[in-house]
This record gives C-alpha cells, sequence and structure tokens, in this order.
C-alpha cells in the first residue's frame, strides 16, 4: 500500500498572520511554502533593517528597532499559544506585569492581583486623577456594558437600524465626562483600535474590554516585548515551519495566482499547490485577487478597505535618561504613548513614541514631528532637551480604519482553494471555535485569522 500523497499549501504573506497559519498547517502535516515579499519576516509587525540609530556600548552596532510598537495583553491566548508551540520562551520575550494604564499629567488604573472580577473593581475604584464622579461615571459605563453582555446598545445605533455606533457616540450616552475622555477613553481607543473616537466601532472596544479587563486577571497583564517584532513570533515560527518540512521564500513577491481543478500556481511557475493562503494587506490582496475569476467583487472590496497610519518617533538621549514607567501615556498631546526600550531591549536611553490614527501631526515632517515630541517629553516628563539622534518611522496603512458595522471578508472565498487571512477578516473565533466578535487591527486578530483560515485549509483537505 502506497503511502497518501503529501498535501501542499502556499501561503503569500509572511506576516503574523500568514505565519500562524504556516505553522497550524505544517502541525497538520502540510507541506508549506510561505512567500513574502521583504527581508524580514512579520508584515506590518517586523524588525526595521536600519543603522541610524546606534547603541552606546557601540556605535558600530545597529539598535533593534520597530516599524511600530504593538500591545500584547495576557487575553491574546492564540499569539501565545502559538509562541509556546514554536519554542519560545515567554518569561524571556515578555516584560509581563499587571495592567497599569498611566496617562500624565494625572491618570492611574492598575489591576492589582486579585481574583476577577475583583482585581477590575478595586481598579476602578482605586482609579487616581479622577474625581469621585468621574470615577462613577467610568465604573457605571463599564458595568452597563457587562450587563449588555458587552454590547453597545446606543441608541443611535439602533435608531440608524445598526448594531453599532462609534465610540463617541456611546461615551455621549454614558454620559462620560470630557477630562475623563480625554484621560482614559481617548488613549486606550487609540491605542486598542488606532482609529479617532468620532470613527471608532464601539461594538469592536468592548469585545477588547470584554476579553481583558472584562476577562479572568491574568488576562489583562501587560505583556511589554523584550525582543523585536520579528523575533517575537515569525522567526521562531520559520524555524518550526522548516523543522517540519516546510519552506521560506524571503524576497520573493507573488503578481500572479492561476487555478483550476488540478490545483493552483503561482506566477506560472509548475509548482502545484492543494490551496492558496493570501496572508497579505488588503489592497496588496486585491491585486492577486482582481485577475481570479468569481473574486473581482471581493477585490474592489479590498481595494477599497479604509486604513489608518501609524508613527513611531525613536529619540536617543544619555543613556542615564529613563522613564518612570516602561510605559506611560500623554493626554491632550501629539505623543500618545511612550515606551522606554531601556527597561524592554537594552537599549539604554531609547525612548519610543507611537502616535496612532491621523490628527494634527500628519501635517508634520518628520524633522518637525521629532522636535514636537521632543519638546512635549522635555515638558511633560520631565526628559532632556538634548536628543543625540532621531528616527521617525509611518507606517501609512498600519491598520485598517476600525469603524462600525465594518463589512469584513470570510476566510474562504468564493473560489475553491483560495482563502484570505488578516486581522481585517471576519470572525475571529477562539480556540474552542466560540466566536468572540470583531478584533480591531492586533497581533492576536492577526494570528487568530491565520489560525482559522488554516483550519478551513484542513477541513477541506
Amino acid at each position: 500500500m502506497s503511502a497518501p500523497i503529501k498535501k501542499r499549501a502556499a501561503i503569500i504573506g509572511g506576516g503574523y498572520a500568514g505565519m500562524a497559519a504556516a505553522v497550524e498547517l505544517a502541525a497538520a502535516g502540510v507541506e508549506v511554502t510561505v512567500f513574502e515579499a521583504g527581508k524580514v519576516l512579520g508584515g506590518r509587525a517586523r524588525r526595521v533593517e536600519r543603522a541610524s540609530l546606534s547603541s552606546h556600548a557601540s556605535v558600530n552596532k545597529p539598535v533593534p528597532l520597530d516599524n511600530g510598537q504593538h500591545l500584547v495583553i495576557g487575553a491574546y491566548s492564540e499569539l501565545l499559544r502559538l509562541m509556546t508551540q514554536c519554542g519560545v520562551d515567554l518569561d524571556a520575550a515578555f516584560l509581563r506585569q499587571p495592567m497599569r494604564l498611566q496617562v500624565e499629567p494625572d491618570f492611574l488604573l492598575t489591576c492589582p492581583k486579585l481574583p476577577a472580577p475583583l482585581h477590575l473593581a478595586v481598579a476602578l475604584i482605586r482609579a487616581k486623577g479622577l474625581n469621585w464622579s468621574e470615577r462613577w461615571a467610568l465604573i457605571r459605563a463599564i458595568q452597563v456594558a457587562k450587563w449588555r453582555g458587552w454590547k453597545p446598545g446606543t441608541k443611535s445605533g439602533l435608531a440608524a437600524g445598526s448594531r453599532d455606533a462609534t465610540v463617541a457616540e456611546w461615551l455621549l450616552e454614558q454620559r462620560q465626562p470630557e477630562r475623563l475622555i480625554s484621560r482614559f477613553w481617548t488613549p486606550l481607543t487609540l491605542a486598542a483600535l488606532n482609529t479617532p473616537l468620532e470613527l471608532a466601532s464601539a461594538q469592536v472596544l468592548l469585545n477588547v474590554l470584554r476579553d481583558s479587563l472584562g476577562g479572568r486577571r491574568a488576562a489583562s497583564d501587560l505583556l511589554l516585548p523584550k525582543v523585536d517584532f520579528s523575533a517575537l513570533l515569525p522567526e521562531p515560527a520559520a524555524a518550526y515551519i522548516q523543522k517540519n518540512s516546510g519552506y521560506i521564500q524571503l524576497g520573493q513577491r507573488v503578481k500572479s495566482l492561476q487555478g483550476n481543478t488540478d490545483g493552483w500556481y503561482l506566477d506560472g511557475d509548475d509548482q502545484r499547490f492543494d490551496a492558496v493562503i493570501v496572508a497579505t494587506a488588503p489592497h496588496q490582496a486585491a491585486k492577486l485577487l482582481a485577475d481570479v475569476d468569481q473574486t473581482s467583487v471581493l477585490a474592489q472590496q479590498l481595494a477599497a478597505w479604509p486604513y489608518q497610519p501609524i508613527v513611531t518617533v525613536y529619540l536617543q538621549y544619555e543613556a542615564e535618561v529613563k522613564l518612570s514607567q516602561p510605559m506611560l501615556g500623554l493626554s491632550d498631546a501629539i505623543s500618545q504613548w511612550v515606551f522606554d526600550r531601556g527597561v524592554t531591549h537594552d537599549c539604554a536611553g531609547l525612548i519610543a513614541v507611537v502616535i496612532s490614527a491621523q490628527g494634527i501631526h500628519s501635517g508634520l515632517s518628520h524633522d518637525e514631528l521629532a522636535l514636537a515630541v521632543q519638546e512635549e517629553l522635555h515638558q511633560r516628563l520631565g526628559l532632556p532637551d538634548l536628543v543625540l539622534q532621531q528616527q521617525v518611522i509611518t507606517e501609512k496603512r498600519a491598520t485598517f480604519a476600525c469603524t462600525p458595522d465594518l463589512v469584513r471578508p470570510e476566510n474562504r472565498t468564493a473560489v475553491r482553494g483560495l482563502y484570505l487571512a488578516g486581522d481585517y477578516t471576519a470572525g475571529l473565533a477562539t480556540m474552542s471555535g466560540k466566536d468572540r466578535g470583531e478584533y480591531p487591527a492586533t497581533l492576536e486578530g492577526a494570528v487568530r485569522s491565520g489560525v482559522k483560515a488554516a483550519r478551513a485549509v484542513l477541513k477541506n483537505l
């Protein structure tokens, strides 16, 4: 009796979604080939190969930079599961600490190490920088959301026949004071959804709150990466895939797909695949799908996909310069979240400032923006006014605009053997298969989508 022919799958895109799909398929015995156009794995969460910033220890040693600073929380179960599966030591990869949201000048929300939901109750009651009226408004909003099953249920949304509303509309109905919005809701929404309050989906924000603050105590923990984002999952995943008879093709951009009853072929090559997962950004997926029968409408939808940018400003100070905490927020400022990479990445004096979504900063040049950020950190956090080096990295299509009732495509397309993976796809289910609703453009969202796409492939194969 001859051995069964091994199934083969092509993954187009080596970001978090693509690598998650590839690991899931490789673990099931599928021969996987990942095609990544760039030279570094990770997609929109990757190491940036630039040497303009150097460490103090050696001017010839480039500092590891990322093209953005992504938050990881304890609720990101699929990301942590895959990292463990690929042999990553989570303690070495993350600085883990209980949830601490400190937003200058005076707001502080910390979750103590108490059983859920007591940890959240104590955190809300002890929140600093709020008067009792503002504190009660915050408690009431979160409790009402829990009672409603983490549904916004705003009058504006229901009146329009919608399940959803904008975060701004939801906050208005919940009678949230302006100072509370400035100190808590705005920094949180920008960090979680990368979309302004006036455009952001209240339902997706509540999904994030449900799984973090509303989940088990450890789910709300902050996990600050201690390695670059390519080393966090994509590169260990590549090693896992190669160990399981798979292939990683870097610097190879796939330009066309051809499918028939025999299988799938890429760029006219004679290598046949039983399935293809397109795990690129939507606008790149649109180009591949435009010439495939039955996917022209989907291609048009993805070509018009809305995006929001993320800008990261790296400032290199003298080695002794430190923040009071590894992560701080600033309210009513251009700078939104500030990270001390001396603490997390052993890069003394290196400060990373993340600015999410479009705003007044969008019209500034890199030099103007870096100067404005430097002045804010000097005035608001007391950092020196002398910066040794600076670097600004802009991802214009960092995430999709997470708006109410955004119609997301399914992982399975109308064409047999052709699938999508990415944080923008629909129905990001949990490990148990229970649909927990839509997620924003996060590492966890990308990983869940990749796993879901891979499982759809396995079911068909």
